[in-house]
């Protein structure tokens, strides 16, 4: 299993907790705020959107919340922010390379806490093109634990675009060109297969081994970009083996 779907299930395990403290929530629905703005409030013709209220559901952000950020987003109700996508690229401890998106309305504060947050756990920011090369944008749909085995998602998908299904201990993770990310998620709906989320993101080409010691300093990093209100995505190309996550789950 390769590193990014090791952070997502360990991600996956703390949501709960990045729940409570608002991070997730913040976060999903500044998605929503922004799909609307860019694709128009109507999630029937808004694919981005369509997904960013379906992932948010499905982490239990209240739909109050949710109509809000829709509101705010197509320009029904004052207060919606203009955020900037930003892309930042660095390298974390045992060189492992890093992609940081910010969706920020502020691009100085954004800057600044990236920095700080790279520098104080073992990171170097580096310069634009330095890492992102070593990353595919791909689509990734994840189905949730118990929605389907890996044949019938396989029948779903594989006519839709889908490049590879595999298993992330539970769920499964459905990867295909960013472009097919809504075919696939489509084919899976019409199968009658329920899905946790599908977005465009970042999948590492080449990826760096880490041991236990390696792997800790990297999640530290990670966490310490992710908790910054600015960050929305961090993308990393670690790998880590079945023994070494036991040992860090113990």
């Amino acid at each position: 299993m390769s590193g990014h779907s090791k952070w997502a299930t360990t991600k996956h395990k703390k949501a709960v907790v990045d729940a409570r403290r608002g991070k997730l929530f913040a976060k999903l629905i500044k998605n929503i705020e922004v799909a609307a703005r860019t694709g128009g409030g109507d999630a029937a013709a808004n694919p981005t959107l369509f997904d960013a209220i379906q992932k948010a559901k499905k982490s239990s952000v209240p739909n109050d919340n949710i109509d809000r950020a829709l509101k705010r987003g197509s320009g029904q109700e004052a207060g919606g922010a203009d955020y900037q996508t930003i892309m930042y690229e660095g390298y974390g401890p045992s060189g492992v390379a890093v992609l940081i998106e910010c969706l920020t309305d502020n691009r100085n504060r954004a800057a600044s806490e990236v920095r700080v947050a790279m520098t104080r756990n073992g990171g170097n920011m580096a310069d634009p093109g330095s890492v992102s090369y070593l990353f595919n944008r791909k689509g990734v749909v994840i189905v949730g634990e118990g929605s389907a085995d890996e044949e019938q998602i396989l029948d779903a998908v594989l006519e839709a675009g889908a490049e590879e299904v595999n298993s992330l201990g539970g769920p499964f993770e459905v990867i295909s060109e960013a472009t097919d990310v809504v075919r696939v998620r489509t084919a899976l709906q019409q199968a009658g297969i329920d899905y946790e989320s599908a977005e465009a993101t970042f999948l590492p080409s080449v990826s760096v081994p880490l041991d236990v010691d390696g792997a800790k300093k990297v999640f530290k990093l990670l966490e310490a970009l992710e908790d910054s209100d600015e960050v929305q995505n961090v993308w990393a190309n670690f790998d880590i083996s079945d023994e070494v996550m036991a040992q860090i789950d113990e």
